[in-house]
């Protein structure tokens, strides 16, 4: 077991420094750099304040942009005046301590706007989990134990129409039906308290909590529905056909006995062992559209007001940090295998 481990985490580190790698050769070719869109700000206060002052010529001078000098302080500022190899292994030697730098945009530290970003993320993504699995492993079973019957159609039929509405389209129908849009006014649609949260009491301030989550949590929900509640249905029915069951049943083994005692510990090892990674991703996983649609500020605002502002030092250690945590989660399931399922060796998984 420690053999493949040792393996596994000697393995991390080439796929850790491609990814890495890749990403950083692909910003160098990027237009619009941190250095260029300072120019470009500095270049447009100063034509708005020569323009202010009167006169074409006061404007023409303003259009001659900045002087090589200032260009070089500011290519100096951002680090670009070292040759690219250089500053990809510098700062590939500050992200093995987990130093980040600061951002560029926010004009903070990555880790501490990152941190700042994680209630909204860790909000969404653990009620996603806990929901999805919650509901899924149940109805999965019950769909499987009454395959073909009216109940297992009706229950199909509602969650891929759930599936096959965007989350998005999905949270503007609940905005406009329950937050006030032209129907009723029941849900809060900004932020994750009240803005006397901190005047509630513990009861209150948890009730707070919850009801703002309804909505946004609601619409990154559903679609995840029909996936997992059918994957656990399908499983199900696989290990429900094979011949130990029928032979349990035919020594009169009670059916709770046979599908719980029997079916679920074979049947459930397809889900289990994505139960790790998706766990541990539902920290820092956030949605664009979602957290723009009910006024939340989470990491999937942070990811794209980072790659539109070339905000590098964000987007390359979160991706680093973020790479390390799906590595990490992959070895985690992978041994969830063994765990679960004595059958599987490691020797079979090298």
């Amino acid at each position: 077991m420690s053999r493949y481990i040792l393996q596994r985490i000697l393995l991390m580190i080439p796929t850790l420094f491609g990814v890495m790698l890749i990403t950083f050769v692909v910003t160098q070719f990027v237009p619009g750099g941190p250095v260029e869109k300072m120019m470009a700000e500095i270049e447009g206060r100063g034509a708005a304040g020569e323009a202010a002052s009167g006169g074409a010529g006061a404007l023409y001078q303003g259009d001659r942009g900045l002087d090589q000098d200032r260009i070089e302080q500011l290519r100096a500022l951002y680090g670009f005046d070292r040759p690219p190899l250089e500053r990809f292994l510098a700062m590939m030697g500050n992200y093995l301590v987990f130093d980040f730098g600061d951002s560029y945009y926010h004009h903070r530290s990555v880790v501490d706007l990152v941190i700042s970003k994680l209630p909204v993320s860790m909000s969404l993504g653990l009620w996603t989990f806990f929901i999805v699995y919650l509901t899924c492993i149940p109805l999965g079973i019950a769909k499987a134990v009454r395959d073909g019957s009216r109940f297992d159609v009706f229950t199909s039929t509602v969650i891929l129409i759930g599936y096959a509405i965007p989350g998005f389209v999905l949270g503007i129908l609940l905005i406009v039906l329950f937050g006030g849009g032209s129907f009723w006014s029941i849900f809060p649609l900004r932020g994750l308290v009240s803005d006397n949260w901190s005047e509630l009491t513990l009861i209150g301030k948890i009730l707070d909590y919850l009801w703002h989550m309804v909505l946004p949590v609601a619409s990154s929900t559903v679609g995840s529905l029909a996936v997992m509640t059918l994957l656990t249905k399908n499983s199900f029915l696989e290990e429900i056909r094979k011949q130990y069951v029928i032979t349990a049943r035919a020594k009169g083994l009670p059916e709770k006995q046979v599908l719980y005692k029997h079916v679920f510990r074979n049947a459930i090892i397809p889900i289990i062992t994505g139960f790790p990674g998706t766990f541990i991703t539902s920290f820092f996983t956030g949605s664009l559209l979602i957290e723009t649609i009910f006024s939340l500020d989470g990491m999937g605002l942070l990811a794209y007001t980072s790659v539109m502002n070339r905000d590098y030092p964000v987007v390359l250690g979160t991706l680093y940090f973020f790479t390390i945590i799906g590595l990490v989660s992959r070895l985690l399931s992978d041994l969830c295998y063994v765990v679960v399922d004595p059958r599987i060796t490691f020797e079979r998984l090298q």
